[in-house]
């Protein structure tokens, strides 16, 4: 069975409160999560609270560039500068247009997109 969980809050608020629900039901055996790139802060906060969380549960932290969960769309880093990835490499390109592409898990989830290596992308652009 899936459960779907959202959130409009902010990510700090929304982790901690979308881990209780989901820890009171279910033991997880690993932990995977998007390690960028996108909102620096959203970033930071994911990796700090799941390294914690994967550390105080004993279990693997696993995690893959968001393009694996987004359908490899343009993901917007400011205004109109978006991250692109072409050919394993990641830059960004102004659009003119916006692109809206939610990050959403498949309904069944990959584990080879997922690695080991787990430190965050912090790519931020110049401004």
């Amino acid at each position: 069975m899936i459960q779907t969980y959202e959130s409009n809050e902010q990510t700090s608020d929304a982790l901690p409160a979308l881990f209780d629900v989901v820890l009171k039901n279910y033991v997880p055996k690993r932990l995977f999560f998007a390690r960028g790139p996108g909102s620096f802060m959203a970033i930071k906060i994911s990796y700090i609270f799941l390294k914690t969380m994967s550390i105080g549960l004993q279990i693997p932290l696993l995690a893959c560039d968001g393009f694996a969960l987004n359908g490899s769309a343009p993901i917007r880093a400011m205004r109109n500068l978006y991250f692109i990835k072409e050919n394993d490499t990641i830059s960004t390109v102004r659009l003119d247009e916006p692109v809206t592409q939610p990050f959403t898990l498949p309904t069944l989830l990959d584990v080879s997109l997922f690695g080991e290596e787990t430190e965050p992308l912090y790519m931020l652009p110049a401004v």
